[in-house]
Formats: structure tokens, C-alpha cells, sequence
């Protein structure tokens, strides 16, 4: 009978732990979603490093083309969102309006991946842990997507100055 009602506790925590994440999850996105533009144009944070300046450096050791596609874009998911599926415009206003998203959705993705240490409080530690893995696989691919995408929107607008002031 005990192990049972260990199953039973265990099965409760799981799909409480799964109701935490959806909440977290999409109260992350939300928020996200109403940050204004001003504070996500310039991003000190969130600052492109030296080695991924480019973006090669996601290509070579990660091979992130073979893959990102295969992620979910949930970008427009609220009212008034931005689909970063692709790029569907090449004038400058939307490439920064898509860089500026980029940083949107990152925030987001390192916002809900906190979460992961919190479930340690209640649950046993092989549940917490496999929630901290979770936090990881499903938030770490999606904030090198958008950092490799920014990386390539920073290299075709740095391309569009120069030819701009060139031509």
C-alpha cells in the first residue's frame, strides 16, 4: 500500500510540476510580449559576445541550421506577436524589429529556464532534477536560436551601413 501512495504523490507531483511550468511559461511569455521596445534595443545584458559576433561559430560547432528549425515559434502567439519563423521582409525597419525580438524571446526563454532550481522546495530530488533538465533542453536550444539569429541580423545590418554609406 505505501508504494502506491508513493506513486500516487509522485504522478501528483509530476502533473503539478507540469501545470507549473505551463503557467510560468506562457506568464513569461506574456510579460515578454508587453516589454516595451525602448528596453529591449539596446541590450547590455544580453550582448553579443566576441566569438559569436558572426554566427559562424553556432553553425560550425553546433550545426544550428540542422536543427532550429525543428523548435517551436510561439513568437506570435499572443495578439499584436512577432513571428521569427523567418524573414519576410529585407528593409531595415523590420530587420531591427526582428533583432529587437530576438531579445524579446531570450529574455522569455532565460526567464522560464530560472524556474528549474525553485521545484528542489517540494519535490524529491530525482523529480527536482529531472525538472531542472527539462528548464535546460527545452530553454538552452531556443536562446542559441535567438542568439545565433541576432548574430546574423547585427552581420546584415552592419552589411546594409556600409553599403549604404559606400553607395
Amino acid at each position: 500500500m505505501i508504494g502506491a501512495l508513493g506513486t500516487t504523490r509522485n504522478v501528483l507531483l509530476a502533473v503539478t510540476d507540469a501545470a507549473i511550468w505551463a503557467a510560468w511559461s506562457t506568464v513569461c511569455g506574456y510579460v515578454a510580449h508587453r516589454m516595451s521596445g525602448p528596453a529591449l534595443r539596446r541590450d547590455r545584458v544580453l550582448a553579443l559576445r566576441r566569438f559569436e559576433r558572426d554566427g559562424y561559430a553556432y553553425e560550425r560547432i553546433l550545426r544550428i541550421k540542422a536543427w532550429k528549425d525543428a523548435l517551436p515559434e510561439a513568437g506570435s502567439l499572443f495578439r499584436g506577436g512577432f513571428s521569427k519563423q523567418q524573414v519576410a521582409r529585407r528593409d531595415r525597419a523590420y530587420l531591427e524589429q526582428f533583432l529587437m525580438e530576438t531579445r524579446r524571446a531570450e529574455r522569455a526563454h532565460w526567464a522560464i529556464a530560472a524556474l528549474g532550481p525553485i521545484f528542489f522546495l517540494w519535490n524529491p530530488w530525482w523529480l527536482a532534477t529531472a525538472m531542472l533538465g527539462y528548464a535546460i533542453v527545452a530553454n538552452v536550444p531556443c536562446i542559441l536560436v535567438q542568439r545565433y539569429n541576432r548574430a546574423r541580423l547585427v552581420r546584415l545590418l552592419d552589411r546594409r551601413s556600409v553599403r549604404n554609406r559606400v553607395g
